[in-house]
């Protein structure tokens, strides 16, 4: 079995799939990628499942090693690089990674999350049906913990299953105002509220991270006071507590709370707001249920296409190139093939 070695990374450097759903009625967070869109990017590219967990960098990169054989590895997500032993690896392309080769993924220069996929996943046991990791439970994870450095992940796949792939293709809607879906307690607000909410520019705030993203702009105020019964939450709720700053809860979040929601980000594009850098303003956009589910179906239709956009990585024809591809596998005599006059 090959290993992948953590040479150094981040300390927010975690294993990310889809995430631990079905037990949100115990207290445990779903956590998972924070952009599902660039972890089945980064898996298609290498030929798993879109969900397979990849390792997820948040804001900082890292450098690795394998041993024990090759591994066919991609990096998607947030405009960072990828290098293997020096040479730059082209945006959305997967690669051969050999036994012994330093490879280097930089920070995310576009926003805050990549993801890097092998072919065949980590051989990691999962826990609750998941390796993504949680911080304040420690769940998941590599012995539930994020990486760091001298870390050795067993890898279930192997570099010589494949040619390197390349997609061309971007997430959709990319830009514009991040749409939501007013509510569920978007009667705790004045309709004044409402469209100042609508209508305002809101910036990400220094406090972000993987539980939620802190916006500040005008203050929202509330009708019946910001204290309710403690409810469910979901991903893309946007809270409201008493100093009128929403806060949008992410992978992370809680499994409850007691602030009023005054809206909830859609899930379409609940993966390009978690790559919002702080500094970042945006808009929001309300919208009607029936438009919420058509965005989700295309995103939905979309991540199933991915296999057929894939395109073989194109070469140059050069000696080495020939040379590493093994063309010949034996000997021939040539004069016993030179018809005789």
């Amino acid at each position: 079995m090959t290993d992948l070695l953590v040479k150094s990374c981040g300390p927010m450097t975690t294993l990310q799939d889809r995430g631990r759903l079905g037990f949100q009625g115990f207290g445990v967070s779903p956590s998972g990628a924070m952009d599902r869109r660039a972890l089945a990017m980064a898996n298609v590219l290498v030929g798993n499942a879109p969900e397979t967990a990849a390792i997820e960098f948040m804001n900082l990169g890292g450098s690795f090693t394998c041993e024990g054989g090759d591994l066919h590895v991609a990096l998607v997500g947030a405009g960072a690089a990828m290098s293997i032993d020096g040479t730059p690896v082209p945006p959305q392309t997967s690669a051969i990674l050999k036994e012994g080769q330093v490879l280097d993924i930089g920070h995310p220069r576009t926003g805050t999350f990549a993801y890097f996929a092998i072919a065949g996943g980590f051989a990691v046991e999962p826990q609750l049906g998941s390796l993504s990791f949680h911080l304040r439970s420690r769940l998941g994870g590599l012995n539930g913990a994020a990486l760091k450095a001298e870390d050795r992940l067993p890898c279930r796949g192997s570099g010589d299953e494949r040619e390197p792939m390349q997609l061309v293709v971007q997430p959709p809607e990319d830009g514009g105002a991040i749409r939501v879906m007013l509510g569920p307690q978007d009667d705790y607000f004045p309709s004044e509220t409402i469209c100042l909410f609508l209508e305002s520019d809101f910036t990400v705030s220094p406090q972000a991270d993987r539980m939620g993203f802190q916006l500040t702009g005008p203050r929202l105020e509330h009708a019946k006071g910001f204290n309710i019964v403690s409810d469910g939450i979901v991903d893309g709720h946007i809270q409201v507590p008493g100093s009128g700053q929403p806060i949008v809860l992410m992978r992370d979040r809680q499994t409850a709370g007691g602030y009023p929601k005054i809206a909830t980000v859609i899930s379409a594009d609940l993966g390009r707001f978690a790559q919002l850098r702080p500094g970042t303003t945006l808009r929001f956009r309300a919208v009607e249920r029936a438009e919420a589910l058509a965005a989700a179906r295309g995103l939905k239709d979309w991540l199933a296409a991915l296999p057929s956009q894939l395109t073989p990585v194109r070469f140059n024809l050069t000696t080495e190139h020939l040379l590493s591809r093994n063309l010949i596998g034996g000997t021939v005599d040539a004069l016993a093939s030179t018809p005789h006059e």
